[in-house]
């Protein structure tokens, strides 16, 4: 699999997948070109749908309605539950203020949004209260919900959580936060100052947190921890799980932004983004994942 959006200047960013009414579909981040908008970098969110995980077919896009919206939208996360996909995603173009939000879709492509939208930001001391890459993962009768956040300069990406209870119905007042303080920060070299992109699966009991370290085209690769009670991670090594292609490589520049996706049939994939151009091109593309007998994460 190697998937791009043609019509939008082979871009295509952050996935997230689900398997819904026997059909896979794929959201991601779309940048919409200059004449559309006026504006160099408003970003939307595209959706694609598959039957196989490997040929995809565009057949929309997630419109922006809302006062929050209007400077784009991006970077979603989704999960199925009791017969619908509920997708998280954040809003774009404003600094620390920008915050997650929530919609609901009965068909995978019609969606409505949370009335209280946007439904979460931390609002903390230990970092700006900036709120984007949602992904979300039910543990414990709680759906958790982890993104990425930084500091009071602007400077040092993070991960932070939240947590709502499962039988509610996820809008701004549900949201509690898991800690007062970041859940993973950068402390590895090839991190830099940045890690992001949180993708979390339960496996065994266990949560196991993929991330994005380092800035996009750093370059971005991907990392992984493991946690009990979804609040302390610990990473599993001190190199990638994920690391960039070589040069000449479709992703030479990163492979970054992950999204863990299990299907029905007990296989789990990591997809993710990748570029060889320094970021004006981006592709998605998914690797194949078993848990062996620690219950540790291998690539296949």
């Amino acid at each position: 699999m190697l998937f791009t959006n043609k019509q939008l200047g082979n871009f295509a960013k952050d996935p997230a997948v689900v398997r819904f009414r026997d059909q896979y579909y794929l959201y991601y981040t779309i940048k919409y070109n200059h004449a559309d908008f006026g504006a160099p970098e408003k970003i939307g969110i595209g959706i694609a749908q598959s039957r196989d995980l490997e040929e995809w077919e565009n057949i929309g896009e997630l419109p922006l309605e809302d006062a929050c919206e209007k400077n784009g939208v991006g970077a979603p996360g989704a999960v199925v539950l009791e017969g619908r996909i509920h997708l998280f995603y954040q809003t774009y173009g404003n600094g620390a203020k920008d915050a997650l939000c929530h919609a609901v879709s009965e068909d995978g492509l019609h969606f409505t949004k949370d009335k209280t939208n946007p439904v979460y930001h931390p609002e903390a001391t230990w970092c700006c209260g900036r709120a984007i890459d949602a992904d979300v993962c039910v543990f414990k009768g709680n759906l958790l919900l982890y993104y990425a956040t930084r500091d009071h300069a602007m400077r040092v990406q993070m991960i932070g959580g939240a947590y709502a209870p499962l039988n509610s119905d996820f809008s701004h007042n549900c949201w509690k936060p898991l800690a007062n303080e970041p859940l993973l920060s950068p402390e590895l070299d090839w991190e830099g100052e940045c890690i992001e992109a949180p993708a979390v699966i339960e496996n065994r009991g266990r949560l196991f947190l993929f991330y994005g370290g380092a800035y996009n085209c750093s370059p971005q690769q991907v990392g992984c921890a493991v946690s009990d009670d979804g609040i302390h991670f610990t990473r599993l090594s001190s190199q990638p799980f994920l690391p960039n292609g070589v040069a000449g490589e479709w992703n030479s520049c990163e492979s970054g932004h992950p999204y863990i996706f299990r299907d029905n049939d007990g296989r789990t994939y990591l997809f993710y983004q990748g570029s060889a151009d320094g970021g004006k091109t981006f592709y998605l593309s998914k690797k194949e994942i078993w848990f062996d007998a620690d219950n540790l994460p291998r690539l296949k």
